[in-house]
């Protein structure tokens, strides 16, 4: 059964720790009631995963938000599926995946809102989140709640430094890191 829907209530898809803590110390400085939501069968491998849901402990305990764990949903054969022949365009299918989810969670939880810490990075595809977002809530009752959270990038690496939380240095996907292994992959060679 659907809970009461709140306003100011917002589930936010989470990605990992680091990306969380400016989104959330923002979302509650306009008011919102955060509640995190940690969906990401893209993050290979498995010991990466763990290591950045344990990121996410730390953070949530710190700053004390309540965080939706989907463990027993993490599959990385469910996003090589919806990947596999369009590489090119995965961060778009990727997206998706993440964002159905995360909207499908807010409905059945009462949340007015739903919206992600991807679009906190400066790495991603700002204006497809946002526009994918849009398009999935439609004229739902539950809305995407857009915000450019890119500007509080710097502090929130200083953060999460402070923190000793930790960071990764690749989105998670295994096209990510074989593109950021690549040069080092071509001084072997």
């Amino acid at each position: 059964m659907a809970r009461i829907q709140n306003e100011n209530r917002v589930l936010l898809h989470i990605c990992c720790g680091p990306c969380s803590i400016t989104v959330v110390q923002g979302l509650r400085a306009e008011g919102f009631e955060v509640t995190g939501l940690f969906y990401n069968p893209n993050i290979h491998p498995a010991a990466e995963y763990l290591r950045r849901r344990e990121a996410l402990v730390e953070v949530a305990a710190r700053l004390d938000f309540p965080v939706i764990f989907l463990d027993k949903e993490y599959d990385p054969a469910v996003y090589l599926r919806e990947t596999a022949f369009r590489e090119n365009n995965r961060c778009f299918h990727c997206y998706r995946l993440r964002l159905e989810r995360t909207l499908k969670v807010a409905r059945r939880g009462g949340f007015a809102h739903f919206s992600s810490t991807l679009l906190y990075s400066k790495m991603q595809k700002h204006d497809v989140i946002r526009d994918l977002g849009h398009d999935l809530a439609g004229d739902s009752k539950t809305a995407f709640l857009y915000r450019d959270f890119r500007p509080t990038w710097n502090q929130g690496i200083e953060l999460s430094k402070s923190f000793g939380i930790y960071r990764q240095d690749y989105c998670g996907c295994i096209f990510s890191e074989f593109e950021r292994r690549r040069r080092d992959l071509r001084q072997l060679g």
